[in-house]
This record gives C-alpha cells, sequence and structure tokens, in this order.
C-alpha cells in the first residue's frame, strides 16, 4: 500500500536496469511508479496517485521524451507536473533543448545518486512551494470575491432602505422603486446592441443603473406632506416646490459622494437619475430644460419608467390607468417627452413592460 504522505515519482525509462537504478535509489523516500514507453507513461500521469514529479527518459522507441513531454504539457490536468529529462545525451545542446522545452532540470546518466537525490528533492520542494502559493492565491480570491459580493449586498440594502425611507413619505407607491428599477433594466438590455447606446450600455454600466435606479425619488424626503400627500390638484406654487425634489435628491447624494473616501460608480449615475428623470428631450422638462442628447443615458431610460409606473399606479390625487391607456401615452411621448429611440423599445418590448408591472402588484388599500 502507498504511503499518502509520501510524493510520489514517475520513471520514465524503456531500459529495465535503468528503472531498477532509479527505483533502488528512490523507494525507500518517494512512492515510485514506473512506466517503460510514453504511451504507459501518459496513462499513469492521469490516475491516481497523481505524481508530484516526473523522471523521464529522452531517448526512447515509438514516442520519445520530447514527445510525451509535449502531450503532458497540452493536458490541463498534466501540464504543472514539474519533469526532469534523463539521459544519455550530456551536450550542451541537447540540455538546452530540455530546458528551452520546459523541463525544470536536467540529468545525464551515468547518474550519480547523490545529484539525482537532491535534484528530485529541489524540484518537490519548489513545488510544494508552488502548490502553496496557489492555494493561498485561491483562498485569496476566494476572500475578495466573497468580500465583494458582501460589500454589493449591503450596498444594494442599504440603497433599498433608502428608497424605502423616501417611500414611507408617500405611502400609495407600494412597489414603485422594485418596478421601475426593473423596468429601467429591461429598457437598457434592449437598447444595448442599438448604434446610439452600444458605446454605453456595457454590462457594467447597466448593474450600475439598476442598482442606482431606486434612488431617483429619493429628494421626496425634503417635500412637505402637505404637498407630497395632497389628493387634489396643486397649486403653482406647490408644484414648484414639488419640482425641487429633483435638486434636493441630486444635493443628497452629491454630499454622499464627498464623503467617501474614494469615488462610488453608481453614486453618480444615481445623481443623475435623481437629478434630470423629469426632464423631456424637447426641453420642457425640469429642472434644468436640458434637451435631446444633453441629457444622461439614465435619465432618459428613468423618464419612461417613472412615467409609465405613475400612469398605471394608484395615487391620491387619481385611480391607476389601464396598460393600454399607459402605453398610448408613451407613444404620444415619443420625441417629444421620450428620447425616441427608448420609446421605441418600450414600445416593443410592452408585454415584457406589463409582465413586471403585475409581478410586483401593490397590496390593495384596506
Amino acid at each position: 500500500m502507498m504511503d499518502k504522505n509520501l510524493n510520489t515519482l514517475l520513471i520514465v525509462d524503456d531500459a529495465v536496469e535503468n528503472l531498477t537504478v532509479l527505483d533502488a535509489l528512490l523507494r525507500p523516500l518517494y512512492q515510485i511508479r514506473v512506466a517503460t514507453s510514453g504511451e504507459k507513461a501518459l496513462r499513469i500521469a492521469v490516475s491516481e496517485p497523481r505524481p508530484d514529479l516526473i523522471l523521464l527518459d529522452v531517448m526512447m522507441p515509438g514516442m520519445d521524451g520530447y514527445q510525451v513531454f509535449d502531450y503532458l504539457r497540452a493536458d490541463p490536468s498534466t501540464r504543472d507536473i514539474p519533469v526532469i529529462f534523463v539521459t544519455a545525451m550530456d551536450s550542451p545542446e541537447a540540455e538546452l533543448r530540455g530546458l528551452d522545452a520546459g523541463a525544470v532540470d536536467y540529468i545525464t546518466k551515468p547518474l550519480v545518486p547523490a545529484i539525482v537525490l537532491a535534484r528530485v528533492r529541489t524540484q518537490l520542494e519548489l513545488k510544494q512551494a508552488r502548490d502553496w502559493l496557489s492555494n493561498k492565491n485561491v483562498l485569496l480570491e476566494a476572500e475578495v470575491a466573497r468580500r465583494m459580493l458582501e460589500n454589493e449586498i449591503t450596498q444594494e440594502v442599504s440603497i433599498r432602505a433608502l428608497a424605502h425611507l423616501a417611500e414611507t413619505r408617500d405611502p400609495e407607491t407600494g412597489n414603485h422603486i422594485l418596478r421601475t428599477q426593473s423596468y429601467v433594466h429591461e429598457l437598457a438590455l434592449r437598447l444595448r446592441d442599438h448604434p446610439r447606446f452600444r458605446t454605453t450600455l456595457s454590462d457594467r454600466f447597466i448593474t450600475l443603473l439598476s442598482r442606482s435606479a431606486p434612488l431617483h425619488d429619493i429628494g421626496k424626503v425634503g417635500i412637505p406632506d402637505a404637498i407630497l400627500q395632497k389628493p387634489g390638484p396643486l397649486t403653482a406654487v406647490e408644484w414648484e416646490i414639488m419640482k425641487t425634489h429633483a435638486r434636493i435628491g441630486a444635493e443628497a447624494i452629491e454630499h454622499a459622494e464627498r464623503d467617501a473616501d474614494r469615488p462610488v460608480e453608481f453614486l453618480g449615475l444615481a445623481k443623475e437619475i435623481a437629478h434630470w428623470h423629469h426632464e423631456k428631450w424637447n426641453g420642457s422638462g425640469y429642472p434644468d430644460g436640458l434637451s435631446g442628447e444633453a441629457i444622461p443615458i439614465s435619465a432618459r431610460l428613468m423618464a419612461i419608467a417613472d412615467v409609465f409606473d405613475a400612469l398605471i399606479s394608484p395615487r391620491v390625487y387619481k385611480p391607476p390607468m389601464p396598460l393600454e391607456e399607459a402605453r398610448d401615452i408613451i407613444t404620444a411621448g415619443r420625441g417629444n417627452h421620450f428620447d425616441p429611440d427608448a420609446a421605441d423599445a418600450f414600445l416593443q418590448g410592452f408585454d415584457a413592460f406589463a409582465g413586471i408591472a403585475s409581478s410586483y402588484l401593490d397590496a390593495p388599500t384596506p
């Protein structure tokens, strides 16, 4: 029975007398496996126990040592096993060829026992060090991935918490933040290959856009209840106050950016969305009267998501609108309120957006 605590060596040589010499020298210290041909060596190399080091004769009939080495390096399961070439060719050219091929060492015959033992021990120690570093790197990468995932989860939970805090001021919004977040994500996916959007809507941008979308109305925390929850039409003065929620939200996010030790990607998009999602393609929106391409893509997509959801959702001042009527309003707003290509993507995928709406229905009012 082989001792699992000992390193395993694979000795490959077509001459039985050479195998006998190496086996007698190395077996007291290591587990030994032998092969008398290149083909057999390749079969043993992928079987258990896997060799920690291979001593490979160069001159063999059929498949020579260089060919065996090439096969070992081509197989992902054996490419990292160190190989020492063992050969009677003692010319510098032969040794250089073996080392250039990728062998870790080169031993010439006739064998000197002390040299063989020293070379084998050195290469096993080096392999052990490489394996230790590799395992450390795997553990480190796993820990980094775990922490990144934990940070992302914490970030998303914090965003949701802030968004829900704003939502408590306007209790009839219900699942509004979940629906608008999903609308924006779906819309971005549908536009990612469009010539006007493909350079911006990368996978990373879409992830950050979706993550930041719930903060679009965070500025409503600064609007008085008497205005925010008024059941009837707002006066002109009240409407001007209501419109300040875009600026309030952007300023709050900007303060958070300044407090951060380093730039936080999603906050930039969150600030764009909060600030400009009420701008209109024709320049008649607020707070800055931006038009066309001057409106950030993030805000243009949120404009469609926010208007559509506001139309189909109940509010203190109106009942929900049927999906078909909301679709007609988006159609009418194409090129006026909304980016025409973004509106087209929404209308072409309308069934998907209607499905999102039905997936996050608000609880009925008691």
